[in-house]
């Protein structure tokens, strides 16, 4: 370990840490994800759009209780974000998806009133 392993994150060169970074995450290890009542929980990747809501409101309320801590509440909003990014990427994808049905639904329309009246 050199010198410059055991100085605090926030006398280092802003270039070398992650540019979301905190001077406190830079020198300690990311925290847990917690469940609703605050314990440790190694939450994977949402299933479905319907379990990341169900996550992001079990989220809310805890944030909601007030019982949870500093770090804990840095953590469960850093996961809360990372749910409503996917659930918006879910949203829009479903979105695009009615919009290519109408398209299609459109196109078969036309094409058949083209047939008709020919």
């Amino acid at each position: 370990m050199t010198d410059e392993d055991l100085q605090p994150a926030f006398d280092t060169d802003p270039a070398s840490t992650a540019p979301d970074a905190t001077p406190a995450e830079a020198d300690s290890p990311a925290a847990p994800a917690v469940d609703a009542a605050g314990a440790p929980s190694a939450e994977p990747p949402p299933d479905s759009y319907e379990a990341a809501a169900e996550r992001l409101e079990e989220i809310i309320k805890r944030l909601d209780s007030g019982a949870a801590g500093l770090r804990e509440t840095l953590d469960l909003v850093k996961e809360g974000r990372t749910l409503v990014d996917y659930c918006a990427t879910e949203l829009e994808a479903v979105g695009k998806g009615l919009d290519e049905l109408r398209l299609d639904d459109l196109i078969a329309r036309l094409e058949s009133s083209g047939e008709r009246t020919s």
